[in-house]
């Protein structure tokens, strides 16, 4: 008799374990307290898909589990934008003329290198055509001869001061001046050199010349942004949205504010373009760096919000998250959820409220086989 009744509550402890643990239930309310058979006492995936894990395997793997509750949370949308160059803040250095790159005194600027605005990045030396080089060095050398002439014509006039009305004289001295003054224009043109400085202080972005390169007019040489000072253009096809956003973060780069500036009014490949301005101690991007932005409207919905650790895929590529049935056994529920910052998600369906929620190590549990 006494065997009996000890294999009795032997048998009812066993199958309390097995039961789900309180407030563990479905989405539609339903209580998750189907036995599960087969429960082996080291880790396992069960027949009914739940899985197993001892409470030592459980502290090796940091799992960690939070009982939710639903609230009302910031509706957000996520953008596909870029980084880009705040025209403030950084610019683009072009060619104005067709010529050769020359070092400057400090040579040729490389990537990531600072510098500062007026400084001098590298010097154009004009070059043409032979037939081009041919009538400037004509055009120069007819300047000169007739620069010798002005001069001795001013000469002559200087002496018979007097007598000749100072009209003359200061049309002569001009007339010289004027002469001069192309001599030298065509002479920095065939052989002189133009100097290239920075339009602004900032770190060279892109570089594409070398010592002794051709180059064609309004080519870009450079691009000098400040990494402190981003842009970062997102795409939209409701117009009406800038009106909605309330604030904007990166979803891809933590520690990054953005601040709208404004948005566009014409349509660039059918969408329109939002602009924000990047701010954080440290802004990791890059120009042209693909990044997805996640805007936060003035319009909320209900769910519940969990760390963006607690979401896993499952073998049919559903999203899914992790809830405590009992002491060692879990299982998984689909839900559909949407980031809210970088961390952050929110469950808007699949998953119901006073749930224990894994929120740490469902990755691992999820590996489970």
């Amino acid at each position: 008799m006494k065997h009996r009744i000890f294999a009795g509550l032997v048998a009812g402890l066993f199958t309390t374990s097995l039961l789900a643990g309180p407030g563990a239930h479905g989405p539609n309310g339903e209580h998750l307290d189907e036995k599960a058979s087969g429960m082996g006492s080291g880790l396992a995936r069960l027949p009914d898909g739940s899985v197993n894990v001892p409470k030592l395997a459980q502290r090796r793997m940091g799992v960690r589990t939070l009982m939710v509750k639903e609230g009302e949370h910031a509706r957000t949308v996520q953008l596909n934008g870029r980084a880009a160059i705040d025209p403030n803040a950084g610019g683009r250095v072009q060619a104005p003329f067709a010529g050769q790159i020359v070092p400057g005194p400090n040579g040729l600027p490389v990537l990531g290198q600072r510098v500062v605005k007026g400084q001098v990045l590298a010097r154009l030396r004009p070059v043409g055509d032979a037939i081009e080089r041919g009538n400037q060095a004509a055009e120069l050398a007819g300047l000169r001869a007739n620069r010798a002439l002005l001069e001795q014509r001013l000469k002559r006039l200087a002496s018979l001061e007097g007598v000749v009305p100072a009209k003359e004289v200061e049309a002569a001295r001009a007339e010289l001046a004027a002469n001069v003054g192309r001599e030298r224009a065509v002479a920095k043109s065939i052989g002189g050199v133009e100097s290239i400085h920075a339009p602004s202080s900032g770190v060279i972005a892109s570089a594409a010349v070398l010592n002794g390169q051709m180059v064609d007019m309004r080519e870009v040489l450079f691009e000098i942004v400040d990494p402190q000072r981003m842009l970062v253009e997102a795409m939209v096809a409701d117009a009406s949205l800038a009106r909605q956003v309330e604030s904007a973060s990166l979803l891809d780069v933590a520690d990054v504010e953005l601040r709208l500036v404004g948005a566009g009014r014409s349509l660039r490949e059918g969408a329109l373009p939002l602009n924000f301005r990047a701010q954080g101690k440290t802004l990791d991007l890059a120009v042209g760096q693909p990044v997805t932005v996640l805007a936060r409207l003035n319009t909320t919905v209900k769910g519940i919000a969990l760390p963006a650790s607690a979401l896993a895929r499952n073998q049919a590529n559903e999203t899914v998250v992790w809830i405590k049935l009992g002491a060692q056994r879990f299982i998984a529920l689909p839900v559909e959820a949407t980031p809210i910052d970088a961390g952050t998600v929110i469950v808007t369906r699949g998953l119901s409220p006073d749930n224990r929620v894994v929120v740490q190590g469902a990755s691992l549990i999820n590996q489970i086989r």
